[in-house]
């Protein structure tokens, strides 16, 4: 087991996944494990969330609550937890990013019919890492060019259907893997800094994207 992702927080319950091989103890078949807990400190595991299956590892990712609706996929007034992950595909060289989604709280998942829903025919892209932001209305992705050094953004208004706004990278560290992108707003304690000359300069960030 390695990598742990896609936590999310729904109906008093943390959920947390992780790269899993239940075929074995050494690497291979990659699935997401699947535990859940009330306060982080004791945890339960649950079934196998997302299986190996028609030659397509589940590499990491992320996962999130549509509180909105927006896939589609909430039934009865609620809400679905959707889960996007990378789909490696063991017999070509290719990673492209899938959805699965649950109606019963984390405990079964039904993969997407229209997968992959983002696909740049690539073979080292992964890692998606989805959040819902609310001053664009709209779903915003980083995921990783692997072994060239950059993250993408892309939005989408559904988890569907996802367009590309931009990237980063070919800077900093650039010797090695780029994997597992975060993308977050940090809020400032005031909206004035002080300049070296010790005037204040009003100052507003800019929004993500």
């Amino acid at each position: 087991m390695n990598d742990p992702n896609g936590m999310v927080f729904y109906e008093g319950e943390w959920h947390l996944f992780y790269q899993y091989n239940p075929a074995g103890n050494t690497w291979g078949h990659m699935s997401w494990g699947h535990a859940v807990s009330r306060d982080l400190v004791r945890w339960k595991h649950l079934p196998l969330a997302l299986a190996e299956e028609n030659d397509v590892m589940i590499f990491s990712g992320s996962a999130i609550v549509d509180w909105k609706n927006t896939s589609g996929f909430g039934q009865d007034g609620q809400p679905s937890l959707v889960a996007i992950y990378t789909a490696h595909h063991t017999k070509k060289p290719l990673q492209n990013q899938h959805i699965a989604y649950s109606n019963d709280r984390g405990r079964t998942w039904t993969k997407f019919s229209g997968n992959p829903v983002l696909d740049v025919k690539m073979a080292d892209f992964r890692d998606p890492k989805v959040f819902w932001h609310e001053p664009t209305s709209r779903w915003v992705m980083t995921v990783a060019l692997a072994k060239e050094s950059k993250v993408h953004f892309y939005a989408s208004p559904d988890l569907k259907q996802w367009k590309y706004v931009g990237e980063f990278g070919g800077v900093g560290a650039t010797g090695g893997l780029w994997e597992c992108p975060d993308l977050f707003q940090l809020p400032i304690e005031s909206n004035e800094i002080v300049n070296p000359k010790s005037e204040i300069i009003n100052h507003r960030s800019p929004s993500p994207l």
